[in-house]
């Protein structure tokens, strides 16, 4: 009697899986490399606006438009780019996109005039757009077992983005000029292209998405309203008249606006998968967390910058100001490690609160030892930490919630919320600033800096909070993405 046995090619292992071929592997990071391109470049106004002034000889108040209209570009384009990748042409939308940075960068490194400049970096904001789509490519391109972590990553990455062009723009312009920094980011882009050419897969085709643009008109204006009510409430006065205008301009746009995606037929935000628990706790905190600690990037790089006459500053040149930035990047990137490690004993709830207690503690140490240099260090690091770990989270609580056909248009609107948030607390620290310049003079008192602070930590404060009562709703959610990290990292 003899025993048949079944041959050893036909017993699945996990040895004999085919191993990634060599483009597959450079799917996550040429995706890493895209987000993070497109968020420095569209964070270089911040560093360059006393710069930008001198240069065009503009004020203050209207320098801060470098900034403003790229994150009004970037918080109208995300959501637009979103529906058009849905329908299954994302690599081709990838590609233009960035084209349409590099062509920014180019018009605003060319010496034209600041509108001219404006208009560059409006086409730059664009670019802020994508990072939406490249979490969409990641989620049908990536191995299964490596989604969630290959999402935390990009998630994480937009963080950095900031934290790194920072310093590097502060670096081109104390050694070179605006122009050099921006000629530097159109060659980059053109990098980033070509990655997007031969990295990003083809999308599996797909009935193509109509593109609202009812929705896309009522958007624009209810985004460009409520941040112009940001960029210039300290200048107007949060009581004028032009101010109220615009708020209500905005609001009844927003208001139409919903309407309108409740009742389209293809909307451009489907605003019902905004219910879903984990959905709605990743949006409640990208505004909350933006508006919270996005101003410490900005106020750090204005304190070292004082003059040390003012009683208070460090008196830095741009390039060492802007490195002062680092640790909060290299913090952002810890974030996605240490999350996927966290996860198998703690569960999403717990890690999204101690995140948000994290970014109350960097807010408080800025608040009382700013004066000291390593303290200051340790609240950016603390900082990077908090706001990666956050960020990590929110775009997988997303896509736990949304179909996969839909993931591009919902991370599209949680990129506006967190524009909003970004604008929103910027424009009120400035405020605080603001208001401590002494008559005659033209730098705010250390008091500004403390009220910005201040202001910061009851927002995150009240994130915390938020985090504690939405993980009661969301703790399915939670468990999935818990098991799927724990496999990751397994």
């Amino acid at each position: 009697m003899t025993t048949e046995t079944l041959p050893t090619a036909s017993i699945p292992t996990r040895s004999s899986a085919p191993s990634p071929s060599p483009r597959q592997r450079l799917v996550l990071p040429g995706l890493m490399f895209i987000a993070l391109v497109t968020t420095a470049i569209g964070s270089l106004g911040a560093p360059l606006l006393p710069t930008i002034g001198d240069e065009f000889h503009v004020s203050v108040g209207t320098s801060q438009w470098a900034l403003t209209i790229s994150l009004l570009a970037g918080a109208i384009a995300a959501p637009i780019l979103g529906r058009l990748s849905d329908g299954g042409r994302r690599k081709e939308v990838i590609a233009v996109a960035l084209v349409l940075v590099g062509l920014g960068c180019a018009l605003a490194a060319i010496p034209l005039g600041f509108g001219w400049f404006l208009a560059g970096r409006a086409l730059q904001g664009v670019g802020l757009g994508l990072v939406p789509l490249v979490i969409s490519v990641a989620r049908v391109a990536l191995p299964k077992e490596k989604t969630t972590g290959g999402i935390a990553l990009l998630g994480v990455t937009t963080v950095a983005g900031l934290g790194i062009g920072y310093p590097l723009a502060g670096l081109v312009v104390q050694f070179y000029s605006v122009s050099t920094a921006f000629w530097a980011g159109a060659v980059i882009t053109a990098l980033a292209i070509v990655a997007a050419v031969l990295i990003v897969p083809t999308s599996i085709p797909v009935p193509h998405a109509r593109l609202d643009l009812l929705g896309v008109v009522l958007l624009g204006i209810a985004v460009a309203g409520l941040l112009l009510v940001c960029a210039e409430g300290a200048d107007w006065g949060w009581a004028s008249a032009r101010l109220l205008g615009c708020l209500a301009i905005g609001v009844v746009a927003a208001v139409l606006w919903v309407i309108r995606e409740l009742r389209a037929a293809a909307p451009l935000v489907n605003l019902r998968l905004l219910a879903h628990p984990s959905v709605l706790a990743a949006d409640v905190m990208v505004v909350l967390v933006g508006a919270g600690i996005y101003p410490l990037l900005s106020l750090v790089v204005r304190y070292v910058q004082a003059p040390t006459s003012t009683g208070y500053g460090y008196g830095y040149p741009a390039a060492i100001a802007g490195l002062m930035l680092l640790p909060y990047s290299f913090g952002s990137f810890a974030a996605s490690r240490i999350v996927q490690k966290l996860l198998k004993r703690y569960s999403l709830e717990v890690l999204v609160v101690l995140s948000s207690i994290v970014l109350v503690l960097s807010m408080v140490l800025f608040l009382f030892t700013r004066e000291h240099l390593i303290p200051l260090l340790v609240a950016m690091t603390l900082a990077g930490l908090g706001t990666g770990a956050v960020f990590a989270i929110n775009p997988a609580q997303i896509n736990a919630g949304v179909p996969a056909h839909e993931t591009g248009s919902a991370n599209s609107f949680y990129q506006v919320l967190r524009y909003i948030g970004y604008s929103l607390g910027t424009a009120l620290s400035a405020t605080f600033l603001v208001g401590t310049i002494p008559r005659g003079g033209s730098l705010p008192t250390d008091t500004g800096y403390g009220l910005a602070a201040a202001f910061a930590i009851v927002v995150l404060l009240v994130a915390a909070v938020a985090a504690v009562l939405l993980s009661r709703h969301s703790k399915h959610a939670s468990a999935s993405l818990v098991e799927t990290t724990v496999a990751i990292t397994e």
